[in-house]
């Protein structure tokens, strides 16, 4: 079943079109990294899907509900914004239940889940205290709680670590891992490392238009060029810059990257280049410290299939 299904949506801002005919389905109880950079439509899909804003084209529906349904929509959804705004005089514990207030929580309904989800994403200590002196990642932690007040079936999370050091970054991260299996999460973000680390699925969108959508290691099965990592102790008997770009000219070899004493070669086929590669290596007279092939990551996906659709 599809938490999220969207067909053709178009949305226009005067001439410029925001989204051009996007399609997608979302798995039910997965975690969905929406991946693209600045300004290729990411928070305008999140802020149509959650009923901020209407399209200009298409159809699409979130937990079985027609987008325009804004208030069965409501009781269905959570959602973090990526900046969000707190009343900074109230207590995170207030904030809460205020929230349990809005979505119809009886008094003792709404102080049990509000402190249910202070523990949850690690604020419990700080429950009595001022919103206005929380950092960065304490309030994007009670961004995700205040998203959660009415156990959403669908959590909508745009940018949700992008402004956050590595440590929020990494707290935040791990609190989305264990959402995993209790609702549908559709993460929007322009940060790759982030979508390798917590989603199971993967939408690219570039200039309003969806690229591609799979599950991570099937992006990176088909898209990732293979990438060996020579590691060498000194140059030997031929500098490695040299060799480097000798090997580049042959016809299997896709790219050459030398950085100090260790060198990236990105190849065509990984089985055919390991050996031409262990014989290359063994005239160049180079003293190998590590040869290895390199698991292709997200990032490389990415850039790949951005650059293929320039080329179109």
């Amino acid at each position: 079943m599809s938490a999220i299904r969207i067909e053709n949506l178009v949305k226009t801002y005067g001439a410029v079109r925001a989204l051009d005919g996007l399609s997608l389905e979302v798995e039910q109880g997965s975690i969905f990294g929406f991946l693209g950079p600045n300004g290729a439509g990411k928070t305008t899909t999140i802020r149509i899907l959650t009923g901020l804003a209407h399209p200009s084209g298409g159809h699409a529906s979130v937990a079985g509900v027609e987008i325009g349904h804004n208030g069965a929509l409501a009781r269905r959804i959570g959602y973090l914004p990526e900046e969000p705004a707190f009343y900074g005089w109230m207590t995170a514990q207030e904030f809460l239940e205020y929230m349990g207030q809005l979505f119809g929580l009886s008094a003792a309904a709404r102080r049990k889940r509000a402190g249910e989800l202070l523990e949850k994403v690690g604020l419990g200590e700080v429950r009595k205290r001022r919103i206005r002196g929380f950092s960065r990642g304490m309030r994007q932690r009670l961004g995700i709680a205040q998203a959660l007040v009415n156990q959403p079936e669908v959590l909508f999370l745009d940018e949700p670590a992008s402004a956050l050091d590595p440590a929020g970054r990494r707290d935040v991260l791990e609190l989305i891992a264990g959402l995993r299996g209790q609702c549908t999460v559709f993460m929007s973000t322009h940060i790759l490392a982030d979508v390798e680390r917590v989603c199971d699925t993967v939408g690219i969108i570039h200039k309003g238009r969806m690229l591609r959508v799979a599950r991570q290691e099937e992006l990176t099965a088909a898209y990732a060029l293979p990438v060996f990592r020579v590691d060498v102790t000194g140059n030997g008997n031929q500098p490695l810059a040299a060799w480097a770009e000798k090997i580049g000219r042959e016809g299997m070899v896709e790219q050459v990257q030398v950085d100090g004493n260790a060198i990236r070669i990105r190849v065509r086929d990984v089985e055919n280049a390991r050996g031409w590669l262990l014989h290359a290596l063994a005239e160049s007279g180079l003293a190998v410290e590590r040869f290895e092939v390199v698991k292709p990551s997200l990032e490389e996906v990415f850039l790949n299939l951005v650059n293929e659709e320039v080329r179109q």
